[in-house]
């Protein structure tokens, strides 16, 4: 490792990124964290004046473009998944995603205890104390994943096991019961109960292409009142996940980019008028 980062500063590189991985750090148990082979990483960056960018990555390692190696979640948090699979996201047809945490349990205790949102701040805070002085010097950025392969999205083209195939449109995931639970929630309190039974039901397979679909065809339905309810549903969780998750990083990491969570609910603001533009 270290005869690369002195590789990397005789070319000119300013600094490096490296994945701070959940799986990793918290394997042992819930509050157990190991950043050891971080802090070397750390002291061996500051060495050769080097810079180093830090992702909170949440998501399991393995299955999508770019993956070398396999990360999966930290065995307790598969153990309760193991337990309660409604924890991953779900599509239609029942197939279940290790890939994230589902947004639909985001401020519920299902992690011993603990929320899903507070166990990413517990992990963003540890990391905090563990690196403090050597934020804004050496550790210059953080970037916090918040969904499948870091990216704030749903895990909606899964490639790992055939499912998906580019050019395909993918499908909805939110059939855990989480996920269920809130669209008919959000579905009864308009007075329409019939729509909170699921999503729309000519959405199309994995593979399938836009135009031959009831929903998304140019004339479709996902432009009649219930489409423009349920996008707006499913885009705003997930608009309404990213905001919480970066407001607990700007609480810990606020000297490193003073404006996240502003610039952040700017970006919310200009979405939130068009649900078609989230996948």
């Amino acid at each position: 490792m270290l005869a690369s980062l002195v590789a990397l500063k005789s070319a000119g590189v300013e600094g490096v990124m490296v994945d701070a991985w959940w799986g990793l750090v918290e394997k042992d148990g819930p509050l157990k964290y190991n950043w050891e082979g971080y802090a070397e990483l750390i002291k061996m960056v500051e060495k050769l004046g080097l810079k180093l960018q830090v992702v909170m990555s949440f998501h399991q390692c393995g299955g999508n473009v770019g993956d070398s190696c396999s990360i999966p979640l930290p065995p307790w948090v598969l153990e309760e998944i193991s337990k309660n699979p409604d924890l991953v996201y779900t599509d239609r047809s029942g197939r279940r995603n290790p890939e994230y945490i589902s947004l639909g349990c985001d401020s519920l205790p299902v992690l011993r205890g603990r929320t899903p949102i507070q166990v990413y701040s517990d992990y963003m805070r540890s990391f905090r104390e563990r690196f403090k002085d050597y934020l804004g010097d050496v550790v210059v950025e953080i970037q916090v994943g918040m969904g499948p392969c870091g990216e704030l999205r749903y895990p909606s083209y899964p490639e790992s096991n055939g499912t998906w195939r580019f050019p395909g449109i993918g499908e909805f995931q939110c059939y855990d019961k989480y996920m269920r639970a809130s669209l008919a929630a959000a579905a009864k309190a308009i007075g329409k109960d019939d729509w909170g039974r699921g999503g729309p039901h000519d959405a199309g397979q994995y593979n399938q292409f836009p135009e031959n679909t009831g929903f998304f065809g140019r004339d479709g339905t996902w432009n009649g009142e219930y489409g423009q309810f349920f996008l707006k549903w499913y885009s705003e969780k997930l608009l309404d996940h990213g905001e919480k998750i970066l407001a607990t990083a700007e609480e810990y990491f606020k000297e490193l980019e003073p404006n996240y969570l502003e610039k952040w609910q700017e970006f919310i603001g200009i979405t939130k008028q068009d649900p078609m533009q989230q996948n």
